[in-house]
């Protein structure tokens, strides 16, 4: 008659073990992958195109999946259209291979925006009403996010917002390269909603920032449909 000892039965565990290890970790990192390429995405704020609402060096999740659909007063990230970030600006940005490997960061972030939008497909955007508001489709509108002494444009437009597509600007309007001065890009002056990666939903850092992004209905709560 035989035994087994602790001693004998050992090499024959640790193998299967590791194993399991390896599994488990090839599983995570699927998951990750998965997570990151289609539900949600980290940002860094590397401008200060969207204060105050989102700071230098926040860092954000967006929401990539199809649903809720965008609305007027969303954060969202898109690539860039075409010709709205000039090549200087996208040689600049080198993701950390680390961070970019946990899905921390993207790997084309670099070609990438983020603004606010004001009008969707089929809107009608001017500046401004004679107390200085936007207004989307004859209706003005009261920006609560823009901090006090921000004006919503320092220079007049009127637009209609062609179908399947947004028209967005920066919470920081002196600062921010965005529809208004895209008129005469490759691009145009409007984001197709093709385009949109997807929408900010959570501020996760540092510590000190975290908090939810939501999408401010009482501005436009008033707007007309086109």
């Amino acid at each position: 008659m035989t035994t087994n000892s602790p001693e004998t039965r050992r090499p024959g565990r640790i193998p299967a073990f590791l194993k399991e290890v390896a599994i488990i970790i090839v599983v995570a990192l699927v998951i990750s992958t998965v997570v990151r390429t289609w539900v949600v995405r980290s940002f860094y704020i590397p401008s200060a195109s969207m204060e105050q609402t989102l700071q230098v060096g926040d860092r954000i999740l967006v929401n990539q999946l199809p649903w809720p659909a965008v609305e007027r007063g969303d954060i969202i990230v898109f690539d860039d259209p075409g010709g709205w970030l000039d090549s200087s600006v996208t040689q600049q940005y080198s993701p950390n291979p680390v961070l970019e490997f946990l899905g921390l960061v993207p790997a084309d972030a670099g070609t990438q925006l983020i603004k606010r939008v004001i009008g969707v497909g089929g809107d009608t955007i001017e500046c401004c009403d004679a107390e200085g508001r936007l207004l989307v489709n004859g209706e003005p509108i009261d920006e609560t996010y823009l901090d006090p002494g921000i004006t919503p444009s320092d220079i007049p437009f009127e637009v209609t917002v062609p179908d399947g597509h947004y028209w967005v600007m920066g919470d920081n309007r002196s600062n921010s390269l965005d529809s208004r001065f895209n008129t005469d890009s490759a691009g145009g002056a409007f984001v197709p909603e093709d385009a949109v990666v997807g929408s900010v939903f959570l501020i996760n850092w540092p510590l000190d920032r975290i908090r939810g992004i939501g999408t401010p209905d009482e501005v436009f709560a008033a707007v007309p449909a086109p």
